[in-house]
């Protein structure tokens, strides 16, 4: 079995952290992603999806990202069902993320300051060390910009 979604997209409003009774940090937003196609009139249709972002990572998001960031998601799709207050059930499809990679860089003030590389991506894996004026989050991201050229000789090409 497989229950995989990779999303690019836009933050539609700045994300909602909230706490658990038993303490752990949960954060939603919503992520407006493109389809590919356009419409029959030509116009661009958009897909509204719902996000949901546990632990660390959850309070990371609600810290660093806002609405119209650009943000990749990886996750899982999830299914619940609810009663509303009608005592109707209701349906709602989420993607609980394990990853959030933060692709624009937004302003220094919506970062709270420069990470000295790439933008700044979360994992429900990793450590995350946002301190402003740190490192990268993660020093072994093979595609944060460090400013440095990369010598690479004829001889390490796979081509």
């Amino acid at each position: 079995m497989l229950n995989r979604v990779i999303l690019i997209g836009r933050l539609t409003a700045d994300p909602e952290l909230r706490y658990t009774n038993s303490g752990t940090p949960v954060a939603s937003f919503t992520l407006a992603v493109d389809r590919m196609r356009s419409g029959q009139a030509g116009e661009r249709q958009t897909d509204f999806i719902n996000i949901v972002v546990w632990q660390k990572q959850a309070e990371i998001v609600s810290q660093y990202l806002q609405k119209g960031r650009l943000a990749a998601v990886d996750g899982r799709l999830q299914i619940r069902t609810y009663d509303n207050r009608e005592g109707q059930k209701v349906r709602i499809a989420e993607v609980v993320a394990e990853s959030v990679r933060f692709l624009d860089r937004g302003s220094d003030a919506q970062q709270g300051g420069s990470y000295g590389g790439g933008a700044p991506s979360i994992s429900a894996n990793r450590p995350a060390r946002p301190e402003r004026g740190s490192a990268p989050l993660y020093e072994d991201d093979p595609f944060a910009d460090d400013s440095q050229t990369i010598d690479i000789s004829e001889d390490d090409l796979p081509f």
